[in-house]
Parts: structure tokens; sequence; C-alpha cells
């Protein structure tokens, strides 16, 4: 953590005084010389009650400066950035860094789903409401603040259970022209380069960035190359009025080295099967921005935004215990698995913050709409080629061929009301029109289509929130209820196999998230947030088993419908000690933080019916059974990070050590490891990162440092797809070093 601000203090009466009392004595001024006062600022920061017409009032909610933060930037180390906010999991199956995948408080990690993932306030992921996966973020060197707002953001931001993830981007509002460079080499040929202008003329100003990076990658078979480029420009009308557009840009091609059996992994964490898996998934988004201030009473902003990307994945896709092996018989391998989607979306959002008072004391109000619409056209099971290079090339059709549509409109409104100057209730509520549409082909059999049966599901849904928050000198209690819901996505619709049916009522998941915490500093030297938390999660979807039209002697098959309940309580607390300013002696020492993120997680399943069957036709037998009390998958009990940081106005350096606990990877809370390594349980993990940063001639820098000290061999995730069938192992020991300026 080593943000540093610098305050250049005038001493003019101090002068003054100095001269009045040395030509009392010998007539001679003195020139006394400006003092410049270094402050260390602790992370993570707060959002104060309104910005940007946004209001915060009490709502969970951590603000990380990356500046204050030492770390692997350059790979986008999710562990070392997210250190300092509690309850985050993290799912680390490769170090590319190309995306990352968090979740908070026990939620899915995969791709960020359960969250609202956006940059610079507008949507990211590729169908916020369809198929919520982020397949882009932006590279971390180019990142200037991450915002997290917890589950109680749903009703300016959206319905997500895990809350609103905001990067923001990097600007330069100062010179009229600037230059930032960061050159990085790591282990097993990690080379990165960022390079960065910006500036401000007169009522312009613009920014734009290049990022490129590419590796071997720790495991074989898991080479990459990524570059993401963004423009900004911005014109300022006058000082309440400004327009600005944005646009970015990404491509990558990574290879995938698939998962491991378990034996496998313990042998040699490192190997991989798969030489032929490959994905890509070129990105584009753009942004129109108006912000106007009417008055000193009334703020708006309007975003007009849009993404233009694709999904593209080949490969070999079977469980780790089956070998990609080249054929006696056609003296080649097998065709590889062409999918591919397309995806268009655009939206507006406006923004708007109304000042009032009620008596004598201020009140905000914050209300504001959403238009979206969003199209994915789905091609999977394409019949690949023979090779092993990124070719995505099909021999025919591709077996599945889907439209999608999403179209959202919302409406919502916040309002701040002050009992007093310190206590505040904060009632809310959104409302959400969404459809979802589907057609198209959803597989061949015998050589006939099998059309996808053209579905439309539309829903309204109003969302209720109540926050509330009591000031104190330096501290607050706060604490917030608010309801949220997960639509049925497109996966949902798109079942393995063809023979599934699904559910014509297949309902949304719903429930909610509620807060209570105490968070503040004290005495310059103690920052901290402790809060409890409760998320209900309701109607999640699953399969079950029954009887092809209620005759065993026909079979099964697997109906998908609403399943059951989850529950997800638990603690999370954050401090951060700096202990130079404890004991007064920052000045000669510099500064010495402690910190530390706790979260203890119980995640069970309250209500969970699941079906098995057993015999052979027709003595086929099926057995209903309830989860009730098993543990959710992929949510570990304890995720805890420990750190110790310290700086002065040239050296900072970081240790900190992450904890986590064991996880269950299926509902059925299975223990021991299939032999193909899709299910079983992941043993707790713990990894000690270091990483340094010097800084010369003012302007100069050398970073540097070692990830997993110890060469911990873990996993954090099991897949049962992409990116490749089983246990997928996090990245033992590595370093890198950088050098860079900014002028």
């Amino acid at each position: 953590m080593k943000t540093y601000f610098s305050v250049i203090i005038s001493l003019f009466a101090i002068t003054i005084q100095a001269q009045e009392n040395d030509l009392a004595l010998n007539d001679t001024i003195k020139r006394l010389q400006p003092v410049i006062i270094t402050i260390k600022q602790q992370s993570p920061e707060r959002m104060p009650e309104t910005k940007e017409n946004v209001l915060f009032s009490g709502k969970k909610n951590e603000v990380l400066k990356l500046s204050n933060i030492n770390g692997n930037f350059a790979t986008n180390n999710a562990r070392e950035i997210f250190s300092r906010v509690p309850g985050v999991t993290v799912w680390e199956n490769e170090g590319s860094g190309i995306q990352i995948n968090v979740g908070v408080r026990g939620l899915s990690p995969n791709r960020s789903w359960e969250l609202n993932t956006r940059q610079n306030g507008y949507d990211i992921s590729s169908d916020v409401f369809g198929y919520p996966e982020a397949y882009y973020n932006p590279p971390l060197e180019a990142v200037e603040t991450l915002e997290l707002i917890r589950g109680g953001s749903s009703l300016q931001f959206g319905p997500q259970f895990g809350g609103m993830l905001n990067y923001v981007l990097k600007r330069e509002n100062k010179k009229k022209f600037s230059f930032e460079t960061q050159n990085t080499v790591g282990s097993y040929g990690l080379m990165s380069s960022y390079n960065a202008i910006g500036g401000k003329f007169k009522k312009f100003s613009y920014y734009i960035y290049n990022h490129s990076r590419s590796g071997d990658g720790w495991r074989e078979n898991s080479e990459y190359t990524v570059r993401n480029t963004h423009a900004f420009i911005e014109y300022r009308f006058n000082e309440k009025t400004k327009l600005s557009a944005e646009y970015t840009n990404m491509d990558y091609k990574m290879q995938q080295a698939g998962g491991l059996t378990d034996e496998q992994f313990n042998t040699n964490s490192q190997q991989s099967l798969r030489e032929r898996n490959w994905f890509g998934t070129p990105w584009n988004l753009f942004s129109i921005n108006f912000d106007t201030k009417v008055n000193d009473k009334f703020s708006s902003n309007t975003k007009l935004f849009g993404l233009i990307g694709e999904r593209n994945s080949v490969g070999f896709n079977a469980t780790p215990n089956t070998i990609d092996a080249i054929s006696t018989t056609t003296n080649n391998y097998s065709n590889r698995r062409v999918d591919r989607d397309y995806y268009k979306n655009f939206g507006v959002e406006n923004r708007n913050i109304y000042k009032y008072k009620l008596g004598k004391i201020n009140n905000n109000l914050a209300f504001g709409a959403r238009i979206y619409k969003a199209n994915t056209l789905r091609l999977q099971e394409g019949k690949g080629t023979t090779g092993s290079d990124f070719d995505l090339s099909v021999e025919g059709r591709y077996a599945r061929d889907i439209d999608f549509t999403t179209e959202n409109v919302a409406v919502f409104a916040e309002n701040q009301f002050k009992v007093t100057e310190k206590l505040s209730i904060t009632p809310g509520v959104r409302y959400e029109y969404i459809k979802n549409t589907g057609e198209g082909r959803f597989g061949v059999s015998g050589g006939n289509d099998i059309a996808f049966p053209n579905k439309t599901i539309s829903r309204s849904k109003p969302l209720f929130g109540l926050g509330i928050e009591h000031k104190f000198v330096s501290t607050n209690l706060y604490a917030n209820i608010t309801q949220a819901y997960r639509p049925v996505l497109f996966s949902d619709l798109t079942p393995p196999a063809v023979t599934d049916v699904i559910d014509t009522n297949l309902k949304d998941a719903s429930g909610f998230n509620a807060d209570l915490g105490f968070r503040g500093t004290y005495r310059k030297f103690l920052n901290f947030d402790v809060s409890l938390f409760y998320l209900s999660y309701n109607n999640r979807i699953g399969g079950v088993r029954q009887f092809i039209n209620n005759d065993p002697t026909q079979g099964t098959f697997i109906f998908r419908t609403n399943l059951g309940e989850t529950v997800n309580k638990g603690i999370e607390g954050f401090a951060n000690i700096n202990v130079t300013k404890l004991f007064e002696i920052d000045k000669p020492y510099g500064n010495l933080d402690i910190f530390a993120t706790v979260s203890f997680i119980d995640s069970r399943y309250t209500d969970f019916v699941v079906s098995t069957a057993s015999g052979t036709a027709p003595n086929v037998t099926i057995k209903e059974t309830n989860l009730n009390g098993n543990r959710v998958e992929n949510a570990p009990r304890y995720i805890h990070n420990f750190g110790v940081s310290w700086s002065n106005n040239n050296i900072s350096a970081t240790a900190q050590y992450k904890m986590s606990g064991r996880i269950f990877t299926d509902a059925n809370n299975t223990t021991t490891a299939s032999a193909n390594g899709l299910t079983g349980l992941l043993d707790k993990y713990n990894v000690l990162d270091l990483s340094a940063e010097y800084k010369f001639l003012e302007n100069y820098n050398i970073r540097g440092g070692i990830n997993n000290l110890f060469n911990e061999n873990y996993a954090t995730r099991r897949a049962g797809g992409y990116p490749g069938p089983g246990i997928l192992p996090g990245e033992g020991r590595t370093f890198y070093l950088s050098i860079g300026a900014k002028l």
C-alpha cells in the first residue's frame, strides 16, 4: 500500500514571524524552504455518500486504489489484488491473467458471472441477463481503482447476487502531455509491455494505451498472446458539462492445458495431456458518456454503450483419463470440437442525483433508467480439423445453431432520508423487465435437424431494499437488506443432451442479501470493516431424472427445473494497522503496515431435491433424495489473507499470505476423487507472495516479486467442460521483474 500524496505547505506566515524575530536580533532575514509532508493512505478506501450520481449510503463497499498495492499487475494476479477485500474467492486455473475469475461470499467465481462487471461504469460481460460471463477484463496496469459494491448494490446497478465490480481506468487531467511505460519479464517466457499517453489541452483531454503480453505458461501447453488497446477523448463545454467517448479492443489466443486426474495432479501438476486445445475472444467495447450539472441541486449522467465480441474454442474435450492419441486406423488424431459465440449488445443508462432539504437537513435522491438489448448467436459441436493449431474451420454444419436475444428495461430510485446529520435511512426500489427469446437448431440426429423449441420468457420484477447508516466521528454503523435475482440463462435452456426436457415454467433464481457492519478509521493508524452477512439464493436450476411417459420400460430423461435453495452466511473482517503511526515513529522509519482480511463462510443447501436411477430397463428405479445440509460446491469455509507492507519515499515491499479452506466440487459433497478428476474434495491451501518497488529519479521505477514463494502444489477448481475437464492446478513458484517510467 503505497499511495503517496504530497502536500506542499506555504510557510508565508511563519516566514514573516521569523523575519520579525531575526530583524529584532540582527536585522537579517532568513528564508525558510517549503516542507513536503508525505502521508500514506490506507487501503481499501470507501465511497462517500454520493459519487458520480450514485448513492452509497448504508452499502458495504471497497475501493482499491492500485497505486497503494504492490503486486504482479503484469499478469493481473487477482490473488494479490483482492487480498485486502474479505470474502473474495479467486479461481486460478491459468497464469496468463487474461480472465479474472472472482466470486464473493461463497458464490461461484466462474468468469465473475455472479457480479455485475463493468469498466468505467458500463457493462463488459457477454450478455448481462442471458450469458453474464466476463471474458474480458482490462489490464490492471491500466486501472486506477477497483470498486466493489456488495449485494446491496442491486437497486442501482442490477439484480445480481454478488453486487457490482467496476474497473476504473487511468486518466491524465493535469499535464498537456504525459507518457507512461511499464515493461516486464518473468518466469516461463513472460514478456509484457504497457505504454500510454495522455493529456489535457484547453477543453480537451485524452488517454490512449496499448498493452501486449505473451508467455509460455507455467504448465505445458499453456502459451498465450494478448493485446489490449484503449482510446479515450473528452470535451468540456464548461465546468459543469462534458462529453466523452472511449473505445476498447482486445484480442488474444490462449492454449488450454486442460484438466488432470488427481493422480496426474499429484504426480506432476505442470503436465498437460492436451496440446490441441485453443481459446480466443476478440472483444470490442465502446461508450459515449454525457455529464452535466444543471445546478447545485441536480446533476445527471447518461451513458450509451455497446459490445461486439466473440468466444471461440477448438479442442479435444474428453476427460483427462482419455488419451488424445493418433489412431492406428487413420494415422491421424480425432476431429476436434469447435464452438463459437457471437455477441452484440448495446444499451443506454441514465443516472441522476437530486439534492434537497427537509427542514434544515440535506437529503439525496438517486434515480435513473436503463434500456438494453443483446443478441447471442451460438454455434456449437462443429466437427473441427484433426490438426493442432488454432484452426476454427469445420466440416459441414454446426450441430447447434441457436439465436438468443435479451431485452431489458429498468427504472430505479433510492432516497437517503437524513433523520439527523449522523443518522440516515435509505429505502429504494428497482423495477426490471427482462425478455429472453431463443430459436434455431438444437442438434442433428440421423441427418435430421432437431429444432430448438422457440422459447420466450418475459418477466416483470420489482425489487426493494433498505439501508441504514449511523455516523460517529470517524466510524459508522451500517446495515442493509436488498432483494436480488438471477434470470434463467441461455445455458439453462441448452442442456448437454438433446433428450433433456426443459420445464416450461422454469423460474428465475431469487433471494436477498443482508449486511450488518461497523467500519471506519481510528486515530489515523487503524482502518477497519467488520460485518455479518446473510445471502438467500432460491430456485437454483438443476436436473431431475424421470421416466419417459412415466413408463419405466421406455427409459429415463433429465428434467431441468427449479430444485432448491441455498443460504450463505458468515463473517467478514478487514483491519490495517499502521505500526509506525501507532508508535509515532513514521518520520524516521517510513510506514510499516500490518493488514488482515478474514472471512468465515457457511454455505449450505437448505432444500435441494435430486434423483438417481439404478438398474436396467425395464427394471429401472428412481430414488429421490434431498441434499438439505450439504455444503454448496466451490464455497470454502474460510478465506484469510495476512500481510505486512513497508514503505518510505522511494522503496516499498509487501509480503502477503493467503489461506483458503477446502471445498467440495459437487452438490453431493463427494469426498473421494473420481477417476476422471471431475468430482472430489479439493484440499485447503496456503500461498505466500512477495513484491517490491523502488522509485528513482522521480519518474522511474523498478518492480519485482515472487509469487507462490514456497511452491505450494494446489488447485482452486475442477471443471466439467472448458477450459478442460478435470482438476485445474494453480501456478507454482514464478518471478517477475519490471522497469517503468512516467513522464
